[in-house]
């Protein structure tokens, strides 16, 4: 049985001599912690610490998010995937701007308030800039438990998941959530890994059934497996008079609010060339010409696996460059090579920058 002093006091002993020197634990302000919890969400520590120290250069505070364009916030954020959280901060930040004279909430509920602010962020600000108690499980988290219970079923179902937050509550020491919930989710990233834990290492050891049992390896149960879908699609960099078209995606859907190249799926029997002519034309209006390939780039997101092939693609520069007629997107604009840094690209857009204009 596996009781809170066992538990938790050799878990807060080793943080305590272990916890990584991380931006956001020097000062646990709400406003850090929150940006923090954001962008680990999906991404791995090691990413994340660069992309917060630039993100607290340029928005300091609630306020200085708020006041920010949108573009600027996507700009800052390029390159941590899932761009609806970088949406949704900018959207709270402006909401509490506009609603709580800029003071982020202190309380469970009011967080759970602010648009895109789910229970997970919600508790993981009040428990790790407040101190106040709550569960904040993430995968890091959810294994250690599936181990230290011996689980034998996938950690998202959701008898499962309940099951781990009542623990994560249950043996947190009175007055010690910041420093246990933050032991927790360490622990599983720095000693109770995935495939090679360092069990000999591990605080929890002698409370650990799953290593008790020798099947550390087996916990957790893994859930079903997600089926990769592969996609070809063509995309063009159109140059006209020394500048290159980009346009930005509508509003709802796969990357909004990002800029691109025009382009898109290859159907039936096309080649890329010929995808590439005809979504141009779809998109824009433009009849483009002098294709020239440039690279194919693989990316994957979320259940795709993505090949892009590139092209650089032209208008006739005897002519004036004539203005798009926009079915697939809310902008355009011509902008010159060294400018494209200043506007947030999806991933695969953004390698094909940095090899074409690197």
């Amino acid at each position: 049985m596996v009781d809170q002093q066992s538990f938790s006091r050799p878990l807060l002993d080793w943080f305590a001599g272990h916890a990584r020197d991380l931006p956001w634990r020097r000062t646990y302000d709400p406003y850090q912690v929150w940006i923090s919890e954001v962008m680990l969400q999906q991404t791995q520590m090691d990413r994340v610490v660069g992309y917060f120290q630039r993100w607290t250069a340029g928005f300091p505070d609630v306020r200085a998010l708020a006041a920010a364009p949108e573009d600027k916030v996507m700009a800052a954020w390029e390159g941590l995937g899932y761009y609806t959280r970088a949406r949704n901060l900018l959207r709270a930040a402006r909401h509490v701007v506009e609603n709580l004279s800029g003071i982020l909430p202190r309380d469970h509920a009011d967080w759970l308030a602010l648009p895109g602010v789910g229970p997970y962020t919600a508790a993981a600000v009040c428990a790790i800039a407040h101190n106040q108690p709550h569960a904040v499980v993430d995968a890091n988290v959810g294994r250690v438990l599936a181990r230290v219970f011996d689980l034998d079923t996938p950690v998202r179902q959701r008898p499962t998941a309940r099951f781990i937050a009542e623990q994560a509550l249950t043996l947190t020491p009175p007055g010690q959530a910041r420093n246990f919930s933050q032991a927790l989710m360490e622990l599983g990233a720095l000693i109770c890994l995935p495939r090679r834990p360092r069990c000999s290492f591990c605080p929890l050891h002698d409370v650990c059934e799953a290593r008790r049992l020798d099947i550390v390896l087996e916990r957790p149960v893994p859930s079903k497996a997600v089926t990769t879908i592969p996609i070809d699609v063509a995309t063009g960099v159109l140059m006209a008079q020394g500048l290159i078209y980009i346009q930005k995606r509508l509003g709802t859907g796969v990357w909004a609010g990002l800029w691109e190249f025009p382009g898109g799926t290859i159907e039936g029997a096309e080649t890329p060339e010929q995808t590439l002519i005809r979504e141009y034309m779809e998109e824009t209006g433009f009849a483009v010409n002098e294709l020239r390939k440039l690279a194919v780039i693989r990316h994957g997101y979320t259940k795709y696996r993505v090949a892009l092939h590139c092209y650089h693609c032209r208008l006739n520069d005897d002519q004036p460059k004539p203005p798009p007629i926009l079915t697939a997107a809310q902008e355009y604009r011509w902008v010159r090579p060294e400018e494209l840094n200043q506007y947030a690209f999806p991933a695969g857009h953004r390698k094909l920058i940095d090899q074409t204009f690197s």
